[in-house]
């Protein structure tokens, strides 16, 4: 198995032998319960599903709390899928740790963003925006959407104001700078999309050493 779950502790920085300053971002990695397993006679392929957090029994509805109950496994909030090779010695109930991607030096990682609310097109798709001498009426406005004749209609994919942040990113490649397998932490090089506590999905980086 080479997929774990986590969450976003933070962002420091350490230094290396030369004296330089790495910027760091903290990620606790497990342990995780292994809630369910998929194998290739019953389902057709092999994996495993995690659970990360254990939460009260109390907080989740009666088919979840069936769900746990015939596995004999306390309740968890996150729960995520990862494949697995045919040859493995994995069973329900089993503890999984920071140890089953202690030798990854680069690391896949998803999240969700930060979300920043509704935004303009200035600050959503960088818009150079209107003249900003006095007399204009057009200083942050997003400008012409369509056309006035035919078709006569906003094209789909137009670039407008609307949401923006909250979506689901991979940042692919960060290097694992150091490991602290005592306390399931992971420190790797530069950020990682989200807010500090977000659960984030580890998955070992295909990237050649």
């Amino acid at each position: 198995m080479e997929g774990l779950i986590g969450r976003k502790i933070g962002m420091t920085q350490i230094f290396d032998e030369k004296g330089f300053a790495i910027p760091v971002t903290i990620i606790e990695a497990g342990p995780c319960s292994i809630v369910d397993k998929k194998t290739s006679e019953k389902d057709g392929y092999e994996a495993v599903q995690l659970g990360f957090i254990e939460i009260n029994k109390k907080k989740i509805n009666s088919p979840m709390k069936g769900y746990f109950e015939k596995r004999k496994i306390k309740p968890c909030k996150i729960l995520k899928e990862f494949r697995i090779n045919e040859k493995n010695d994995y069973n329900i109930g089993d503890i999984v740790n920071i140890g089953i991607l202690k030798e990854a030096k680069y690391l896949n990682i998803t999240s969700i963003s930060i979300g920043k609310g509704f935004q303009g097109t200035m600050k959503r798709h960088n818009f150079s925006g209107g003249p900003s001498s006095h007399g204009s009426t057009s200083h942050r406005k997003p400008g012409s959407i369509g056309m006035c004749v035919k078709p006569g209609e906003t094209k789909k994919g137009q670039k407008m104001a609307g949401r923006t942040g909250g979506k689901r990113i991979t940042v692919r490649n960060l290097e694992v700078v150091k490991i602290n397998e005592e306390n399931n932490l992971f420190f790797v090089k530069g950020a990682v999309p989200g807010h500090k506590n977000t659960i984030l999905f580890l998955k070992k980086s295909k990237k050649a050493v």
